[in-house]
C-alpha cells in the first residue's frame, strides 16, 4: 500500500473508532504483528502488554491456527447453520462440552461476546416460559460489573459507575447488588433474593475478575456463596467467562478455581486464541431439558447468520490443541508470579492504591487519572502499547510472553507512573 498512513486521525477518516471521541488525537497504525509485538506503520514496534483486549493468548500468528485457517478456507470458509452442521463446529462444540465439564451439555456459537451473553439472557428467560412461568423477566447483575456493549447486556453493567450509565431510563433494568464477598453481603443477597426472587430469571457474575468495571478481584468462595443462593432460591446462575476464560486466571476456566459450575457459561475472547470472531453459550443439562420438545414455539429463536463460521471454529480447535500441548496454564501462573515481583515496587508510589495480580492479569489502580490520553501516549512512547481506563493500569499479556519482554513492559509501567501522578 503506497498511500498507507502512518497515524490515524479520527476527524480526518471514514473509520468510527469505538470508546472514542470522532475528534480524538492521532493513535498509531498497526501493520503487522508477531509474537508479542505490534509493528507501526512509522517503522517502530511495540510490545503488547495486553494481547488485544487480552485474545491473543499465545501470541500473534500462531502458525497452527494459521495453517489450520487456510486448510479450512480450502475447504469452506462459511455455510449457515439453519438447517445444515459442518464438522468444525461439532468437534468444537464437543470440546468444550468435555473441557468445561460435569453437566455442560451444548454449545451456541455465535460471533461476538456481548451476543453470547444476549443468548445466555434469553435461554434463561425461555427456560422459564417453556416451563410455564411468565414472571421471571429479570436478572441480577452486581457493582462493577461489565457484560457488553449491546441493549440487553448493558443493563447489566453497573449503572453509576459503569461506562453505560448515561443510558439509564432507556435499558432493561435489572438488580444490582453488591457481591456477596462475606457474610454479611451473602445474607443481605439472601434477603433480596427471597423477597425478589420470583422475578428473577439468572444471577449473572464474571467469575473472579470483574474486568472493564475496574478489574476487581473476587475470591472463589464468593462463587460458592452464589452456587448457593442460586440453589436455595430456585434461580439459574450465569457465568461470564469472556475475559477469564482459557487460561487467564491460571485455570482453564475461572470457575474451576472455586469447584462449583454455573448453568449456563459464556466464553469468547481467547476461544480462537485471537484469530477470528467468535463465542460460545453453553448450557448444562438442566438448561436442555427446558427445550428438548418438538413444539417450535418452545425452541431458543436465535440464530446469528454467520453462526458457528467454519473459519472461525477451525481457529478455535487449533487454539485447544495448543492448550493440549503446551503448558498454557503453568504460563499463566509463572506470569503471576513474574508479575507480583514485578510490579511491586508500585505499592510505594502515593497515587498508587493497590497492586494486584491473578493468572496472567497484572492490575496497578491508582488514586486518579487525571489525563488518560496523555498517559495511554505515554506508554507508546516508551515502546510498549497498554490502554489504561478509569483508575487502573493493567497487563494482560499473552501467556506466552517471553520474560525480557515482560520485564521490559513492567519497567516501563514503573518508570512511567513512578514520573509524576498521571
Amino acid at each position: 500500500m503506497t498511500d498507507l498512513p502512518r497515524h490515524f486521525r479520527a476527524a480526518e477518516s471514514a473509520l468510527w473508532p469505538p470508546y472514542s471521541s470522532l475528534t480524538t488525537t492521532e493513535t498509531p497504525v498497526v501493520v503487522a504483528t508477531r509474537d508479542c509485538r505490534l509493528q507501526l506503520a512509522d517503522g517502530r514496534e511495540l510490545i503488547d502488554g495486553i494481547a488485544s483486549w487480552w485474545t491473543a493468548c499465545h501470541g500473534y500468528n500462531a502458525p497452527a491456527i494459521a495453517q489450520a485457517v487456510r486448510a479450512q478456507l480450502d475447504d469452506m470458509p462459511h455455510v449457515m447453520m439453519g438447517g445444515l452442521a459442518h464438522p468444525q463446529a461439532l468437534r468444537l462444540a464437543e470440546r468444550l462440552r468435555a473441557l468445561l465439564g460435569g453437566e455442560f451439555a451444548r454449545a451456541f456459537f455465535c460471533e461476538s461476546g456481548s451476543v453470547s451473553v444476549e443468548v445466555a439472557l434469553k435461554m434463561a428467560v425461555q427456560y422459564w416460559l417453556n416451563q410455564g412461568e411468565r414472571g421471571r423477566t429479570r436478572f441480577l447483575a452486581f457493582r462493577d460489573g461489565y457484560h457488553g456493549d449491546t441493549f440487553g447486556t448493558m443493563g447489566l453493567c453497573d449503572p453509576d459507575a459503569g461506562m453505560h450509565r448515561r443510558w439509564q431510563g432507556i435499558l432493561p433494568q435489572a438488580l444490582v447488588a453488591e457481591l456477596p464477598r462475606d457474610e454479611a453481603s451473602a445474607q443481605a443477597l439472601d434477603a433480596l433474593l427471597a423477597e425478589r426472587g420470583a422475578e428473577i430469571a439468572a444471577i449473572v457474575v464474571e467469575p473472579l475478575v470483574q474486568g472493564a468495571g475496574g478489574m476487581r478481584f473476587h475470591s472463589p468462595e464468593t462463587l460458592r456463596r452464589l452456587r448457593a443462593l442460586a440453589d436455595r432460591h430456585g434461580l439459574l446462575l450465569v457465568f461470564d467467562e469472556i475475559f477469564t476464560g482459557f487460561g487467564r486466571t491460571g485455570e482453564m476456566f475461572a470457575f474451576q478455581h472455586a469447584g462449583v459450575a454455573p448453568d449456563i457459561i459464556t466464553l469468547s475472547k481467547a476461544l480462537t486464541g485471537g484469530t477470528l470472531p467468535l463465542a460460545a453459550t453453553v448450557a448444562n443439562r438442566k438448561v436442555e431439558a427446558a427445550f428438548l420438545d418438538d413444539d417450535p414455539a418452545r425452541a431458543l429463536m436465535h440464530g446469528p447468520t454467520f453462526m458457528g463460521n467454519a473459519l472461525a471454529c477451525a481457529a478455535a480447535n487449533a487454539s485447544l490443541d495448543l492448550f493440549e500441548q503446551a503448558p498454557r496454564l503453568a504460563q499463566a501462573r509463572r506470569l503471576q508470579s513474574r508479575m507480583e515481583a514485578g510490579l511491586a515496587a508500585c505499592r510505594d508510589l502515593p497515587w498508587v492504591a493497590d497492586v494486584r495480580c491473578l493468572g496472567a492479569i497484572g492490575v496497578v489502580e491508582l488514586t486518579e487519572i487525571r489525563d488518560l490520553k496523555a498517559l495511554r501516549a505515554r506508554f507508546v512512547e516508551h515502546g510498549v502499547w497498554l490502554r489504561p481506563f478509569g483508575r487502573v493500569v493493567y497487563l494482560t499479556p499473552a501467556l506466552v510472553m517471553d520474560d525480557a519482554s515482560l520485564a521490559r513492559l513492567m519497567a516501563v509501567v514503573r518508570d512511567v507512573l513512578g514520573s509524576g501522578a498521571p
